[in-house]
């Protein structure tokens, strides 16, 4: 059975913690509130909500990561395939924090108004929305490779480090994932049908953190 990392351990100093709380988390809160707040005000004079589709689906979908990451460590005891450990204005799980969570409800309503209006219009060769997919997870990656350097972020397992296999799932679960569930919800023809995807999206991570609090997991 393999011990519990550094990392890991440091991660759990301070889990959901309120008296660790730190008093900037407020102003970013606001940030991301007038950004959405915004975004619903062009959506009831348009009628197009998929800023905020694409905003909530890519929050959605880190939620779900996060939570099979913290499960990881949960069942293992030893490592998250990614951890946090450092200074955070608070920690929610081992590999998630509050300036994570700010970070990724706003990225996808950036990726929205990145994209073209016409969807069918060619990127690469590619339709656009996906091109921007790729391009959003490739810069993502590459972000997350400085804080991995900077020691910000910590991976434990050899198939997700910064081996060229490391790199490519990183690419795929890690970043792309969001951006083409964003393309894919704002593609379908009915708002219903995004809201039914949004719904089941929320509905699955939310399912295992009540589990997960049944069973008194720490992650």
């Amino acid at each position: 059975m393999f011990l519990m990392t550094e990392a890991s351990g440091k991660a759990l100093s301070g889990l959901r913690d309120l008296t660790m709380l730190k008093w900037y988390w407020i102003p970013l809160m606001v940030i991301v509130m007038y950004i959405y707040a915004n975004e619903m005000k062009k959506a009831r004079e348009s009628g197009d909500w998929n800023a905020i589709y694409s905003g909530l689906t890519v929050f959605g979908l880190d939620f779900f990561n996060e939570t099979w990451n913290g499960w990881v460590f949960a069942i293992t005891q030893h490592s998250a395939f990614w951890t946090t450990p450092g200074d955070t204005a608070f920690r929610v799980m081992v590999g998630w924090n509050i300036e994570i969570i700010f970070m990724f409800l706003i990225a996808g309503i950036v990726f929205y108004n990145m994209l073209d209006e016409d969807k069918d219009k060619k990127m690469f060769g590619l339709p656009n929305r996906w091109a921007m997919a790729i391009g959003f997870a490739a810069f993502a990656v590459f972000i997350e490779c400085i804080l991995n350097i900077g020691g910000h972020l910590v991976w434990e397992y050899p198939w997700w480090n910064l081996s060229i296999m490391g790199i490519w799932l990183i690419f795929i679960i890690g970043y792309f994932f969001f951006f083409a569930g964003a393309v894919i919800v704002i593609n379908m023809d009915e708002d219903k049908h995004k809201k039914i995807a949004l719904a089941i999206i929320y509905a699955v991570p939310i399912i295992m953190n009540i589990i997960a609090l049944g069973l008194g997991l720490h992650y």
